[in-house]
């Protein structure tokens, strides 16, 4: 069977790569053929502080210290890029380890929540505590940024040609992050939504575009996590292909962020704060 790298995994990882060729059957009616096409690649990453994992999850081995980054600020775990020391990517034969450095009292506050979550498993009420820790309250966002239209469909129109991985396997999504103009600064790609997004403000926090004005651009559907995200560090704008959902509508609507859903050519759908969107 054909297993050729198409798209290198982060340098020095050694781990794979981000999608490889495979061979498969192709049937159509009653055809059959051999062929050759890219298939995604999903490795399970565990985020680790402190010597600590707090989870794991899947995702394309690429653009994993980005991932560190965005995660940690995007999940609450510090309250600043400037709060996240060294971050060790250590490959293992099945999987991959994120070693992030925090300060001591971040570090302390996450064990305790972690603790505090482990106790509620299996327990009825106490669930409910469980469910407020995943669906925390978005944080407000102050800014008085606005978008004119035409920069909203030109990032639109532009993150497709960008995702060069899609492109060859047709399985992961894409974020960006646009400036006030449209043009595409950063732009990630993975097998998970939220991967994708952390990546792309976990690049953003070290780059010299972290201080202008901008909005996200996701090819996903716009669900509460990632208006949850972009909250926690202050986008005032997201933007999808698809569809919002409900959540995501009111978690936008009292944080004070632009939900844009069904963008696509020179429409789209704004379901919270139009105010944001300009004629032009």
């Amino acid at each position: 069977m054909a297993n050729s790298s198409r798209f290198g995994a982060d340098p020095g990882l050694g781990y794979g790569a981000a999608a490889e060729s495979r061979t498969y059957s192709r049937i159509d009616g009653q055809l059959d053929a051999f062929a050759d096409g890219m298939v995604a690649e999903e490795v399970p990453v565990a985020f680790v502080y402190g010597a600590r994992t707090h989870v794991v999850m899947m995702a394309s081995p690429i653009d994993l210290e980005d991932l560190a980054v965005g995660f940690t600020l995007t999940e609450g775990i510090v309250g600043s890029a400037a709060q996240i020391g060294a971050v060790e990517v250590v490959k293992h034969s099945r999987g991959v380890e994120l070693h992030i450095t925090i300060p001591a009292d971040c570090e302390a506050q996450l064990q305790d929540r972690a603790r505090m979550l482990a106790g509620r498993t299996g327990c009825g009420l106490c669930g409910v505590e469980a469910i407020d820790e995943a669906v925390r309250p978005a944080v407000a966002v102050t800014s008085s940024f606005t978008v004119n239209r035409s920069a909203l469909y030109a990032a639109g129109a532009a993150l497709d040609e960008r995702q060069t991985l899609n492109a060859d396997t047709r399985a992961v999504h894409a974020a960006a992050w646009a400036s006030a103009e449209g043009e595409l600064l950063i732009v990630r790609e993975d097998v998970g939504r939220h991967n994708a997004l952390d990546k792309v403000i976990g690049s953003l926090s070290r780059s010299e575009h972290a201080a202008a004005p901008g909005f996200v651009v996701v090819t996903s559907r716009a669900s509460f996590e990632l208006v949850q995200k972009v909250a926690t560090v202050g986008i005032p704008l997201i933007a999808a292909v698809s569809r919002p959902t409900g959540l995501a509508v009111r978690l936008a609507e009292g944080a004070g962020i632009a939900l844009v859903g069904l963008l696509r050519g020179t429409s789209a759908n704004v379901y919270t704060h139009p105010e944001r969107i300009l004629v032009g």
